[in-house]
């Protein structure tokens, strides 16, 4: 008979109950509200031996009061690589939680909840309170807690912890130790703080009635499955298919999944799978469709929709084989490039993986190519969307806003909340708000703020003024979600205030007016926001757009996703490119004082070299490290082009940003003029940069030696016809030497196109740094030492896969 407590209470020494599980469990997941060096090298070296047996171990921590050590962060990272840390950002709100979660491959698992954050004091020697509860006892709370985790842990107010974001933290809290030197009665009253927990509704599956008439694809749906086939026909194994809200890319992605046996579709939000399982059901009845999340693992389905917060556990990834899908569908496309969906992209191995988006960050969707190759299969912008008459038109008014943002501390990615705040809540904001929403609105409106407070506030300001008015947020009770969705949907609302609720997976579309009454910090967020009122609806002509407009960042850049022209040649468009010009059907409306706060703004737009900088820290803050040139190209903000035309090079870039050794700077006075070849030389085909890649494939010594048309022909031969894109775009018309099998015959047709153009034309053109002589190919570079030519080496290769990535791109220039 076991022995076994399901629930204990541990009022000491709670290291040791921690210790014991970091060395038998395959999942560690810990989140408190703060994190102490001391803690850290209490439990470091458990946790490295937890690291290297593979078990999974995943922290966050709060940085709630600026408690969290910055030194205790940097230990933690250098415990083990694999250990993954986040830091969540709490932008003044309480953060609190105090968890240890075990996970075991058997099934078992330990969840401990409690009073103990992370440090030696309460881990050790401090008297705390700890509950620990057996996975046997409650499995649906434990699975819940795992869940809860996992969105907490990937949450998009969390950054990574590495070297460049604890630098970042660091800053904040040195500057808000200064400011408060009473932070030890901080921390008590922070102990003591009642913790204020929101209302959180669990988002149940609820048994419909699904319609079997038929519905077939309409619109862009029609156009983007012909892109898609045409992207399988030429042997691309992924690609993104960008939409404008409304358009339907769920059931884009349905019509497409029917040539598939088996289909995973990924998702964030519970109601984005179940309402995809109902758009998939539509299309094809005679299929199953099961949800795996927290509550529910139908992975037997033919099609399966999953949470990614569940996927993102190893256990749960495992349940599946890599080649289990013939189909991957990643729903919100923008967020894949958090650390969640690359753990599940890597670790399948479908036919094909279609990403869908609304909102890539970029609107060419640079951020998240990475996943899908650089391939683009289809984009539709919601304003060539309006233009077709596929979404609604709108009326757009910006009202000037005086708040000075200018003196209002930017943090990284949002400003200051409390200075926010202090700006915001007053009742002249609130008029100006409710007197330009009383000019300009029609009868359904959703309200976008920066905050809970400010939500409520507004909410209240309305309703004495005699508006039926809801402040819907997380901790909302008086009303759940799907009520205030009905009741503004059927006109028993006026006007729903929100916090970022209405962003993604919502469809309300008798919505016909939208008031933005914060300040825009994240374009992709702003685009989101703006599909909501953009569907078609019986009876609805247009959208209202009632905007704010003040000094803030971004405030001149994201008008610019309203331009009719922003497909068009930059030459073609007014000079005046600080106002939008909106499509034929729709209005733009701008105050006076607006007009001139948009041209002062965009005259003072960063300069250009440091743009690129600013987006090249961006991205290293992500990675923790220099990106290389094709990590930059795929996950930057800036066009990569902009990094040679400005500097030369990207090694040129890092030489300016003083980011070299003192021995790369010595490398890089000597070859620039290489590097510059490598990056400039032109590129009608891919053939200068595959010629180069075989010399590369040789390794760091041999590298450098010559070659000959004979000595790269198989592997050039090889390379092109590897790939059907790589056929098609550089080799089908070579006297179809790509449908030959590799004889005598075509060997030597591949050695005379080798010899003639990329062999002849770079070591013939002016300037060159290769030569090709009596039948030799070289480098004309000389090194100095194996340092130099390794370091050489590295930058030579990461300059022709960029190249080549970036040349084989579909639908992509270089």
């Amino acid at each position: 008979m076991s022995t076994k407590l399901n629930v204990k209470l541990i009022t000491d020494n709670l290291a040791d109950e921690l210790i014991a599980r970091v060395h038998i469990a395959s999942g560690i997941y810990i989140m408190t509200s703060f994190i102490m060096e001391s803690g850290v090298k209490l439990l470091a070296p458990h946790l490295k031996q937890a690291a290297e047996r593979g078990a999974e171990v995943r922290m966050l921590a709060g940085d709630y009061l600026y408690i969290t050590q910055p030194n205790g962060l940097r230990a933690l990272c250098e415990v083990d690589p694999r250990i993954e840390v986040r830091l969540w950002r709490s932008m003044g709100t309480s953060f609190h939680p105090k968890a240890y979660l075990f996970d075991h491959d058997n099934g078992e698992g330990l969840l401990i909840v409690g009073s103990s954050n992370f440090s030696f004091t309460a881990l050790k020697t401090g008297y705390e309170w700890n509950l620990a509860m057996n996975a046997e006892a409650e499995p649906y709370t434990f699975q819940m807690a795992l869940d809860k985790f996992m969105q907490s842990f990937y949450h998009e107010t969390t950054l990574p912890v590495n070297p460049d974001s604890i630098a970042l933290y660091e800053e904040e809290y040195e500057r808000y130790h200064q400011r408060n030197p009473e932070l030890i009665q901080r921390i008590t009253e922070m102990e003591e703080a009642e913790i204020r927990v929101g209302h959180v509704e669990e988002t149940e599956e609820v048994a419909t009635t699904v319609s079997l008439v038929p519905i077939q694809p309409r619109f862009a749906q029609i156009d983007a499955l012909e892109a898609l086939h045409s992207t399988m026909e030429e042997q691309y194994d992924k690609a993104m298919v960008i939409m404008a809200t409304g358009l339907g890319k769920t059931y884009l992605a349905g019509f497409f999944a029917e040539r598939f046996k088996r289909v995973l579709f990924v998702a964030h939000r519970e109601e984005i799978l179940n309402q995809a399982k109902k758009s998939f059901q539509q299309i094809m009845p005679d299929r199953s469709h099961g949800i795996y999340n927290g509550q529910h693992k139908d992975g037997e389905a033919d099609c399966v929709f999953a949470s990614i917060y569940t996927l993102s556990m190893q256990k749960h990834r495992s349940a599946f084989e890599p080649d289990a899908f013939d189909l991957i569908v990643v729903d919100e496309f923008h967020h894949a490039a958090a650390k969640t969906y690359i753990n599940v992209i890597e670790y399948f191995r479908p036919q094909f993986l279609l990403g869908i988006t609304a909102t890539p960050d970029r609107l060419d969707g640079k951020d998240v190519y990475a996943l899908c190759d650089g391939n683009v299969a289809y984009q539709m912008h919601f304003i060539e969307a309006i233009r077709r008459g596929w979404l609604s038109p709108f009326q757009y008014y910006g009202v000037f806003d005086d708040t000075d943002y200018s003196q209002i501390r930017w943090i990284g990615t949002r400003y200051d909340e409390e200075q926010l705040m202090a700006a915001q809540l007053h009742e002249t904001y609130a008029e100006k708000i409710y007197a330009a929403w009383m000019e300009h609105k029609q009868t359904r409106t959703i309200g976008f703020c920066s905050s809970i407070r400010q939500a409520n506030y507004l909410g209240e300001y309305f309703r004495a003024q005699g508006v039926n008015v809801l402040s819907l947020h997380s901790r909302t009770t008086e009303m759940s979600r799907e009520e205030a969705i009905r009741k503004l949907a059927e006109g028993e609302l006026d006007i729903v205030f929100t916090v970022d609720l209405f962003n993604e997976g919502t469809d309300i579309p008798s919505v016909d007016t939208l008031l933005f009454v914060r300040p825009t910090e994240s374009l992709t967020i702003f685009t989101q926001q703006v599909g909501r009122g953009l569907r078609l609806a019986e009876g609805k002509s247009h959208c209202v757009i009632i905007d704010l407009i003040g000094n803030y960042r971004n405030a001149d850049v994201k008008l610019s996703l309203l331009d009719a022209r922003a497909n068009e040649d930059s030459d073609e468009k007014r000079v005046d490119s600080a106002i939008p010009q909106v499509p034929a059907n729709c209005e733009i409306h701008l105050d006076t004082r607006v007009v001139n706060l948009l041209q002062e703004l965009s005259r003072k737009r960063l300069p250009r070299r440091e743009k690129l900088h600013k987006d090249f820290l961006d991205v290293k803050q992500e990675l923790g490290r220099i990106p290389t040139y094709l990590e930059l190209h795929l996950m930057g903000q800036s066009p990569s082009i902009g990094y040679r035309s400005e500097f030369g090079s990207y090694v040129g870039f890092l030489h300016w940003a003083e980011l070299l050794s003192a021995n790369e700077i010595k490398v890089y006075v000597r070859q620039e003029l290489w590097l510059k070849d490598v990056e400039k030389t032109l590129m009608n085909k891919s053939y200068k940069m595959v010629v180069l890649l075989y010399m590369l494939e040789r390794g760091e010594e041999r590298w450098l030696d010559p070659i000959t048309p004979s000595e790269v022909a198989s592997f050039f031969h090889n390379y092109l016809i590897e790939k059907e894109y790589r056929k098609r775009k550089d080799f089908a018309d070579k006297d179809k030497l790509s449908l030959w099998e590799w004889n005598e015959k075509t060997a030597a047709k591949v050695e005379k196109l080798i010899a003639d153009m990329p062999m002849s034309k770079w070591g013939g053109a002016k300037g060159s740094m290769t030569r090709f002589e009596d039948g030799v190919f070289s480098l004309n570079i000389q090194v100095h030492d194996d340092a130099e030519r390794k370091i050489l080496y590295q930058w030579t290769k990461d300059i022709c896969l960029y190249r080549l990535h970036a040349y084989f791109e579909r639908g992509v220039q270089e």
